[in-house]
């Protein structure tokens, strides 16, 4: 799965369909930039960076200053795959990625989405 074509193209590509779908079901970019910083690590100014850049998915993942360790915790199919059971650590990234922006434009509640203990 290495020479998946997903890892050769541009984040800064997919990431208008990832705001057009979060506004289409009424929630916002700034949460959608707000996943992306806590899965990846990157600042808003980092994030900004590296669609400008036109950075590629593989590198995107691999330049992240730092993956939350929580990420684990996000489980489902995306594109009729389990998560879970993805092998390749950048394709489980990018669909760890998908989850999450499906998650956000579900309306699930951002502490949920986030991982976050219920207080």
């Amino acid at each position: 799965m290495k020479n998946h074509k997903i890892y050769t193209t541009s984040f800064a590509s997919v990431y208008p369909h990832y705001v057009s779908k979060v506004k289409r079901k009424g929630q916002s970019k700034t949460d959608l930039n707000r996943i992306i910083c806590w899965l990846t690590g990157y600042s808003q100014t980092q994030l900004n960076n590296q669609i400008k850049k036109g950075t590629n998915f593989e590198t995107f993942f691999k330049d992240a200053p730092k993956m939350h360790p929580s990420r684990r915790l996000i489980k489902g199919v995306v594109c009729g795959i389990r998560i879970e059971n993805i092998k390749e650590k950048t394709m489980r990234e990018i669909r760890y990625l998908d989850k999450l922006v499906d998650e956000l434009s579900k309306g699930k509640a951002m502490e949920k989405i986030l991982r976050k203990p219920s207080s």
